[in-house]
């Protein structure tokens, strides 16, 4: 993980790491900011795709779960379907057209705002895809 953030362009210790990945019941648990996650899933997106020819615009400095759900699809090269399989593994079915809402921009009429609890289903199914001890 902290290959992941140096790709994302950000430097971070294992301290900080440790810190992070507490219980959120843990006193000494850190915070991640909106930034660090930002440069956490630009390096993710570098990790699995490889680096852009394009230069790499800086993190938001407040990420959205749209922002969040569009970056975690790009490094994980989902499509469509991919996600709503994602989603109903993890108890949530929506269509195809309320999942492209969610990747639209903000100004266009048919955009959504993607809720908690769809990016907590969406993160939880894939939890239930790829670990095998949950």
């Amino acid at each position: 993980m902290v290959e992941i953030f140096s790709l994302g362009n950000l430097t971070v210790t294992q301290r900080q790491m440790t810190g992070w990945l507490k219980p959120p019941q843990d006193r000494t648990q850190l915070e991640l900011s909106d930034i660090e996650l930002g440069h956490f899933l630009d390096g993710l997106i570098v990790e699995r795709r490889g680096p852009s020819d394009k230069p790499t615009p800086p993190p938001e400095e407040m990420l959205s779960n749209n922002t969040i759900f569009r970056k975690i699809k790009i490094a994980m090269a989902y499509q469509s379907d991919e996600i709503l399989e994602l989603l109903v593994l993890a108890g949530n079915e929506i269509s195809k057209h309320e999942l492209s809402a969610f990747f639209r921009k903000p100004d266009h009429k048919h955009y959504r705002v993607c809720k908690d609890q769809i990016l907590r289903k969406f993160m939880h199914g894939m939890q239930l895809k790829y670990r095998k001890d949950t």
